[in-house]
């Protein structure tokens, strides 16, 4: 996410004229909170039109419909300022379940010092940072303004991820399922966030589990369309990152719209269920998209993995393989 933020202070009294925020996305990093329409007529014959679900009550006795409706994109990284206003300081809100690296610039400065100097990049864990810089004033009796932008990448930069970390086959013990793309696949794996990813062609409603245990560091719910259109559909896919314990992360993609099995912050075991395959997003057809990621200093990119069979051997995926489900240990 980019986010641009213009401050301008004039005179001696340094008065705050404005804030206005721009916010731009770039990668899957947003997330929406649930929406129905619930349409029904209750006893009195009065119509209702609400996001509130009826009580279960009047659930078994109306005859309720119910519209998935698009919601606006939930904002989870803010730039916010904090103290006086002839030195403003700055802190960062994180509300993704694990650390981000975010760089912050002048996009704009008049006479105007940043403590410590801009650009710079931070390192931040969940929740709201301690102040990163202050502003003020080259000369105190003439005014000054500008204008701040940041950007940020999820995870902690230049991982040290466990190549040799198992991953098992992310679904139901008793199924298989085709891989249909793979590594460098040319349909849509060709950028760095998805160079190293898999499609497994399984039918919408196909149980999903996690390949691996860790952290649900965010979550995609809401979204209910799909489509062969990329720039309408690539950041609406209904996803689950969970972020493993060596700062790499797995993205499970094109999920069924409200059909999650986890919440965020939740710590989850290889083998969990955590949701259901559905055609949300870029996508051509029902499939599950599976990578693995870290960020490589401001770029999520992805890297090789292998997965791991029912007799521990480990290979990696190859397109039009056929990969077997199978109990493991807990």
């Amino acid at each position: 996410m980019r986010s641009v933020i213009k401050l301008s202070h004039k005179n001696k009294m340094h008065c705050l004229l404005n804030t206005l925020i721009f916010v731009s996305l770039y990668t899957l990093c947003i997330s929406c909170d649930a929406k129905k329409l619930y349409k029904y007529q209750d006893k009195q014959g009065r119509w209702h039109y609400t996001d509130q679900a009826p009580s279960t009550t009047e659930s078994e006795e109306l005859d309720i419909e119910i519209r998935q409706i698009s919601v606006e994109a939930k904002q989870r990284v803010w730039l916010k300022q904090i103290g006086k206003k002839r030195k403003p300081e700055f802190v960062i809100r994180n509300d993704f379940f694990g650390p981000i690296e975010v760089e912050i610039v002048f996009t704009r400065h008049e006479n105007v010092r940043s403590t410590p100097a801009l650009p710079k990049k931070f390192v931040l864990a969940p929740g709201v940072s301690q102040a990163l810089f202050s502003l003020g004033a080259i000369d105190e009796y003439q005014s000054w303004q500008y204008s701040l932008s940041y950007r940020y990448s999820l995870g902690k930069p230049h991982t040290h991820h466990d190549s040799q970390a198992s991953y098992y086959p992310p679904f139901v013990s008793y199924k298989n399922f085709r891989i249909s793309q793979s590594f460098n696949g040319q349909f849509s794996h060709t950028g760095e966030g998805s160079r190293y990813a898999v499609d497994l062609a399984m039918p919408e409603g196909s149980e999903v589990h996690a390949a691996r245990a860790g952290v649900v560091m965010s979550l995609e719910n809401d979204f209910f369309k799909g489509g062969v259109d990329r720039q309408a559909y690539k950041a609406r896919a209904n996803s689950i990152r969970i972020l493993h314990d060596d700062g790499s992360m797995a993205v499970y993609a094109h999920l069924q719209v409200d059909r999650a099995q986890v919440y965020e912050g939740m710590h989850v075991k290889a083998g969990q269920l955590i949701a259901y395959s559905g055609n949300t997003g870029f996508s051509t057809g029902p499939h599950l998209h599976f990578s693995v990621q870290v960020n490589q200093g401001m770029r999520l990119v992805s890297v090789p993995f292998k997965f791991t069979d029912k007799d521990g051997k480990a290979s990696p995926p190859k397109v039009g393989e056929l990969l077997k489900g199978f109990v493991m240990d807990q």
